[in-house]
């Protein structure tokens, strides 16, 4: 599953809303890392460090390696430009001619004026989504979460698609195979601890944070061994954590993919595969079903990811960790309306529901008859999509993890947010689709602009995120009280985020039919 990027670019030079004026006396724009020094940008109120290694670049013998060390560099490095991003998928979703390459491993640091040294702030690492194959960390311009919040911010770029997960037995040694892009982010979380301070950073106080394929990759690190004691709390939005694949299957796609290009000879398929060009490796392997679609990503049964978080989150065995997590009410609508538009017509409702969920399908379709969805089909069949692969299992995350520590959940509510103009030949409404809440947290340059209503949500979402990440709690003084979740998920009160007046649910399972989705999976 990819992302359309709400982004078609991010302006540094400019900004598309007001932020705060700065408060106190701007700070240098060289600062000194364990890898040299960084000249960076300095705005209206912040200072922001871009295109950072925090590894080598992982090529040659190092392709599908675990990040080594960053080469130190002589003098003062520029980084007021974004890094390379990494190569990836762009068939289904447009880089927008941002320069690509494996030198990618790098990412941006964005400060508050007044953070320094002496004056540590608390830190947000960013993992950008993408399903994976595609995004990259300069298209999230955090300055708004660093002038308005007064916390730092670190986004990060990882390896993607077959370059970030490919699981070929040949190419690791003891189980070490595949989430190459997970021991990248991995890295950079390091790199964080031994850094951040120079920045005006907290090490002790990181947040992980990530939307879609971004908070999928939050549940991996809650249980992944080698990212313990690297943060304190996590944002969830929008991660369909259930998605990961294990080893055995992921081993079976990545063998039948070396084939496919060639490199079958099991005593030379490593040194084959690292000899091919990116461009020859632009296509993914494809391990798991999610709804209508399959995703590449990380595999868990290996040394650097053990164990499935789902399974780990029911058993109670992930530490106790502050956690926000949510997901938007018509999730899947922005993935229906793009089908629609590549090819130009709307599929049959059953014809959509058995590709979606196989021999589920008919009872599926008894619990979302279209009639309910004013007879129109790509309405009802995101609606079924949004609760399976979307609302319920982050139902089912919360509770699982309101039992060991404190949850914070959320529902994106906002149904009139800024969409791509195209979205609106679709013969739906998309809604508060996937990834639409970005724009609220985010000053994502080219997005349609948020009005003034939507201006205030916005401040409200950043001034809750950035208290998460100071304190692990969303208490603003001045805003709405935002309860903890609660393990029960027939009452648990997640915070509803529209314009408007806020409020507090304790809707969210019913509403999206999870017992339902639940009982199908018990039978499977």
């Amino acid at each position: 599953m990819t992302l359309l990027l709400v982004a078609a670019c991010v302006r540094r030079d400019g900004q598309s809303e007001p932020v705060q004026a700065p408060t106190s006396v701007p700070q240098p724009t060289v600062v000194h890392t364990a890898g040299g020094a960084v000249r960076g940008f300095a705005g209206p109120g912040y200072r922001v460090f871009d295109g950072i290694p925090y590894a080598a670049p992982p090529v040659g013998p190092l392709r599908w390696q675990p990040p080594a060390p960053v080469l130190p560099w002589p003098g003062v490095r520029d980084a007021t430009k974004p890094g390379l991003r990494c190569p990836q998928d762009v068939r289904n979703d447009p880089d927008y001619g941002r320069p690509t390459g494996e030198d990618c491993l790098n990412l941006n640091v964005w400060t508050p004026d007044g953070a320094t040294p002496s004056n540590r702030l608390p830190v947000m690492v960013w993992i950008h989504g993408g399903g994976f194959l595609n995004g990259s960390a300069d298209i999230y311009d955090a300055r708004w979460m660093a002038t308005q919040g007064g916390i730092v911010v670190v986004t990060v770029n990882y390896r993607l698609g077959t370059l970030g997960f490919l699981a070929h037995p040949a190419l690791g040694l003891g189980g070490d195979i595949g989430n190459y892009g997970l021991a990248d982010q991995q890295a950079a979380l390091r790199w964080v601890r031994d850094n951040v301070s120079e920045f005006g950073g907290d090490p002790t106080k990181v947040t992980i944070a990530g939307e879609s394929a971004g908070a999928m990759s939050v549940c991996d690190h809650l249980v992944a061994p080698e990212s313990a004691g690297l943060f304190r709390a996590a944002i969830l939005q929008s991660g369909p954590c259930q998605a990961q694949a294990g080893r055995t299957v992921a081993e079976r796609v990545s063998a039948a993919y070396a084939a496919h290009a060639g490199c079958t000879d099991p005593a030379t398929v490593a040194a084959c595969l690292r000899s091919l060009p990116a461009r020859d490796l632009q296509r993914p392997p494809l391990y798991v079903g999610l709804g209508p679609d399959e995703l590449t990503g990380p595999v868990t049964g290996t040394v650097r990811l053990p164990v499935d978080p789902m399974t780990e989150f029911g058993r109670n065995r992930v530490p106790r960790t502050p956690v926000l997590i949510g997901s938007n009410s018509d999730e899947f609508a922005m993935f229906a309306a793009i089908e629609y538009l590549k090819e130009h017509r709307m599929r049959r409702y059953p014809e959509l529901l058995t590709r979606a969920f196989g021999a589920d399908a008919t009872a599926v379709a008894q619990r979302y008859p279209v009639e309910r969805f004013g007879g129109n089909v790509g309405v009802a069949y995101s609606a079924a999509v949004t609760d399976s692969v979307f609302a319920c299992p982050a139902d089912r995350v919360a509770s699982d993890l309101a039992r060991t520590g404190p949850v914070y959940g959320y529902e994106f509510n906002d149904r009139s947010a800024p969409a791509p103009d195209v979205l609106r030949l679709a013969p739906f409404p998309v809604g508060a689709s996937h990834s639409l809440e970005l724009r609220y947290l985010f000053d994502v340059g080219g997005a349609p602009p948020l009005d003034p209503a939507q201006r205030a949500l916005s401040d409200q979402m950043v001034a809750y995120w950035s208290q998460f990440v100071k304190t692990g709690a969303p208490e603003v003084t001045g805003e709405p009280v935002w309860p903890q979740l609660g393990a029960d998920a027939s009452t648990a009160k997640r915070m509803s985020l529209q314009t408007g007046k806020l409020s507090i649910t304790t809707d969210f399972s019913a509403r999206h039919q999870c017992p339902f989705w639940a009982s199908l999976a018990g039978k499977r």
